[in-house]
């Protein structure tokens, strides 16, 4: 166009930066704004609005502000882009001043602003705002519901994910295949496997897609569920659809769970046949297949011969293997590696510190925890989430700072009162079933 002779005008820049925003390619975005500076048009609401987006999209925030900054007539679309900018390099307490500073906010803005929270990992803090958004702001669409019902599968929130889902019927949302795949992976995360397969065969197989029959395969082998993660890769490829790294990933997981290290080796392998190049997510799984059946060293060979650098989680799921098959020799190799990958990681120390406590070398197990508090590097307390009535209830390990604490500790003694009875049971019965102690027990 330009070879020709022909003048680019307001309408021409903004496609010329949305393209460089989608390839990512900052250089190229700069070089368009060259342009509409040298062409007079740096001013046009439209194109600056654009401008913001391909900023933010590249990471640079500090250049889209500059270009907001720079801006005499804000609009709605203006604020909306810095808000999401914000939100997408997960500068949240930024976003959140952007939002509160909005005089009028669309469900754009709400979205983007749960979204950023999503992928922040500050789960309840999404859900707070979507809380706050039905209470105060616009109807939520789409993408605002994929956002929230990712915070509940992360949240393993079923209750919030079943409100979410009627809420969803309710408001009369177009039940899309992004909302089934959303749906899918909220109830499998959650535990609801049954309402997941529900869910899923609700759609019609003509219009799925790889990624609804990834979250699928996957909430099957998460919960064990090898045969039945198995069949529906079978039955995915009779339809048609083409798996993934992701599916092999799920695959994996599947073969780890049920023990299936000749079939975890074929699809390791099917990777590289289909032209896909295994990460380091699909090296750490493998790891995690041998480690589980006891074939340590082959584990431990297959990490050393690797084309990529070992990663923490490969190592921790060596270390694993080797505690549960007791080689402790093996393990204490191993998690001297994970100290030097995460000199910072509290649970690297610990782990190897429980290691030397097993076989009793007390010593060593001492300076791990002496090592620890050298490095300047503190134990984090566990906690856990527990949802009752839509309400989250937040447990560390030895606070007792909840208003319940004395009425679950009571449960939780009455509970383990009851499981010892019922193993001194079953050990009973496994005593009068043997038939080498039947006349010890009858004249006892």
């Amino acid at each position: 166009m330009l070879r020709l002779g022909v003048a680019p005008d307001y309408l021409t820049y903004p496609f010329l930066v949305k393209a460089s925003a989608r390839l990512l390619n900052q250089q190229m975005g700069v070089s368009v704004h060259a342009h509409i500076i040298k062409t007079g048009h740096q001013s046009d609401t439209f194109i600056q609005n654009s401008l913001i987006h391909m900023y933010a999209t590249c990471g640079n925030i500090m250049w889209a502000h500059k270009v907001f900054d720079g801006m005499q007539l804000k609009n709605l679309v203006s604020w909306n882009s810095m808000l999401d900018g914000y939100a997408k390099c997960g500068e949240m307490v930024l976003a959140q001043k952007v939002f509160e500073s909005m005089s009028e906010r669309d469900v754009r803005s709400w979205s983007s602003l749960i979204d950023g929270y999503v992928k922040a990992g500050e789960y309840r803090e999404a859900m707070a705002i979507f809380e706050k958004m039905c209470a105060i702001g616009p109807k939520a669409n789409e993408v605002t519901m994929v956002s929230v019902l990712c915070a509940c599968a992360h949240l393993g929130a079923l209750e919030k994910g079943i409100m979410m889902h009627k809420y969803i019927v309710d408001s009369g949302l177009p039940l899309t295949l992004v909302l089934h795949t959303s749906l899918v992976d909220m109830y499998a995360k959650c535990g609801a496997i049954e309402e997941a397969l529900l869910v899923f065969h609700g759609v019609s197989k003509r219009r799925t897609d790889v990624l609804i029959w990834n979250a699928m395969i996957g909430g099957l082998a998460t919960h064990g569920l090898v045969e039945e993660s198995l069949k529906l890769f079978k039955e995915m490829q009779v339809v048609g659809i083409l798996p993934d790294e992701i599916t092999y990933l799920c695959l994996l997981v599947a073969c780890a769970h049920g023990g299936l290290v000749k079939e975890a080796w074929y699809f390791f392998e099917s990777l590289s046949k289909c032209g896909m190049r295994p990460t380091s997510e699909h090296c750490a799984c493998m790891v995690d297949v041998l480690a589980r059946a006891g074939q340590l060293t082959k584990a431990y060979q297959f990490i050393n011969q690797m084309p990529i650098e070992p990663t923490a989680s490969m190592y921790g799921a060596l270390l694993s293997g080797c505690i549960n098959h007791r080689n402790f020799d093996l393990a204490e190799t191993v998690g001297r590696k994970l100290i030097e990958l995460e000199p910072n990681h509290d649970g690297r120390y610990i782990g190897l510190s429980n290691v030397y406590a097993v076989v009793k070398r007390w010593d060593d197990a001492r300076s791990m925890r002496k090592e620890m508090e050298r490095r300047g590097v503190k134990k984090s307390p566990g906690f856990s989430f527990v949802e009752v009535s839509g309400v989250f209830h937040r447990f560390m390990a030895h606070d007792k700072t909840h208003p319940n604490s004395e009425e679950t500790y009571c449960m939780l003694k009455f509970v383990v009162h009851q499981m010892k009875l019922g193993c001194h049971q079953d050990n009973e019965e496994s005593l009068l079933n043997d038939p080498l102690i039947e006349d010890d027990l009858l004249f006892s």
